[in-house]
């Protein structure tokens, strides 16, 4: 695992903020307790030594130089004795006490020497006395004992067993964040690779758990649109291939026996008729991947949706008379900013698809109004009706209520997702619903300015 890795990375943080946390705490006592316990050490050294002085002034008749190397031998404090010269007059012991010589004159001409220096590795300080009317110097040091050293050896082993046992649980711990994030990682692999099944199973509330229900939730939009991207593929070779097979057949039958002229028109009508099938089903295609990815942007201007809709009816006026539709009109004057004619290409659809699926001498009615700051059209007709577990799946690309794709309803099943998407650019809504006595009616809500 390399230095790369988020695991590596995190334990090296951790184990960075353990030390820096030691360093930083040994520092702080320090600096808190050296003061404190520099003051108490100094007070005792000056009082035991004040103390040894005092016991050999009531020794009457003891040497003075012996009497120090006893007392030097046998307590936990080194001692040294300086003569007027700066001579020093003891033994040196295990810990000899070698102050400097500014210091020895100090305390010779009288004065104590309180100020704790670490000339060794322990303090010490010196006190002034005279004998028999001679000066001396009398320098104390705590010495190197044992329990000193099995104290700062604790100490040590402390703060080693504190580093060892922190780092022993850091890697336990990252192991515990880095391991979902793996299973993340891998899930990713596999959905890179077209596995859109992954789920990803947990049971944590934290933010690691809110990004496994985010994978989760993306894996099925994925493998929804992976789905919905096989049935528009399919859907499209089935659209295509339908009127090729036509076309090929009878131009096939035209060149291989001979027919009557009447025959021969009508295999031509077929095949002209599929090739505009084709044609339409082209420009479809195009305008619904124009408009999903927003190449062309709206273009709004004022103009009445009423005016607007009867040119729609009669451009579309040899389908809905040669059915024998009777057309229904009722239209308040209505003035719109939008698109006028990606609008047009909506109403076309609409209306279209409600003329094609209305039988012989039935009834197409259009419907628009403002309500407040919408307007809003609906186009109703009395025809197959749609299932009410179908009318959110209509507006899907290909999307067909009759699964037979009977002829006898020609259509691509793009014109309502066309439809949809100019509706939905104009912050718009579109909706079907079924009417009571049978039929579809289709509503479309728009702004009556765009932005409001």
């Amino acid at each position: 695992m390399g230095i790369k890795s988020l695991y590596t990375r995190i334990v090296l943080i951790f184990i960075g903020v353990i030390v820096v946390s030691l360093i930083i705490a040994s520092i702080a006592s320090t600096l808190l307790f050296r003061k404190p316990f520099t003051q108490t050490l100094e007070n005792s050294l000056l009082s035991n030594g004040k103390q040894i002085i005092q016991t050999y002034r009531s020794s009457v008749g003891t040497e003075l130089v012996s009497f120090m190397n006893n007392v030097s031998s046998i307590s936990i404090y080194a001692v040294q004795l300086f003569d007027a010269s700066a001579k020093p007059l003891l033994e040196d012991g295990a810990e000899p006490v070698v102050p400097g010589e500014e210091r020895i004159r100090r305390v010779l001409a009288g004065f104590e020497d309180r100020g704790i220096e670490n000339e060794g590795r322990y303090p010490m300080v010196g006190i002034p006395f005279r004998v028999d009317g001679k000066p001396y110097a009398l320098f104390v040091m705590l010495k190197n004992n044992e329990m000193w050293v099995q104290a700062n050896r604790e100490v040590s082993t402390e703060m080693l067993t504190v580093f060892l046992i922190g780092s022993a649980l850091i890697l336990a711990a990252a192991r515990l964040i880095v391991k979902p994030l793996l299973r993340l990682r891998d899930a990713a692999g596999r959905m890179a690779q077209g596995q859109f099944d992954v789920q990803l199973q947990t049971n944590r509330k934290d933010e690691i758990g809110q990004l496994n229900a985010s994978f989760n939730e993306m894996a099925l939009e994925l493998a929804q649109l992976d789905r919905m991207r096989r049935e528009f593929v399919a859907n499209v070779s089935h659209e295509i291939q339908s009127p090729l097979t036509s076309i090929s057949g009878f131009a096939k039958a035209m060149r291989q026996k001979p027919m009557s002229e009447e025959n021969r028109i009508y295999y031509l009508t077929i095949i002209q008729e599929e090739s505009d099938r084709l044609s339409r089903l082209s420009q479809n295609l195009l305008r619904l991947s124009s408009l999903q990815h927003d190449r062309h942007p709206v273009q709004s201007t004022a103009f009445r949706l009423d005016e607007q809709l009867r040119k729609v009816v009669i451009a579309l006026e040899p389908q809905w008379s040669g059915k024998e539709i009777a057309l229904g009109l009722d239209l308040e004057p209505v003035t719109v900013h939008a698109d006028e004619d990606q609008l047009s290409q909506v109403w076309t659809n609409l209306l279209s698809n409600g003329i094609k699926f209305t039988p012989v001498h039935g009834k197409v009615c259009i419907r628009a109004y403002a309500d407040g700051r919408s307007a809003v059209v609906r186009i109703t007709d009395n025809g197959i009706g749609i299932p009410e577990d179908r009318r959110t799946d209509i507006f899907k690309p290909f999307h067909k209520v009759d699964k037979a794709r009977d002829r006898a309803v020609s259509g691509s099943g793009l014109g309502l997702s066309i439809a949809k998407q100019i509706v939905d650019r104009h912050e718009g809504r579109i909706w079907a619903d079924e009417e009571p006595g049978g039929g579809s009616v289709f509503t479309v809500e728009l702004p009556l300015r765009k932005g409001l």
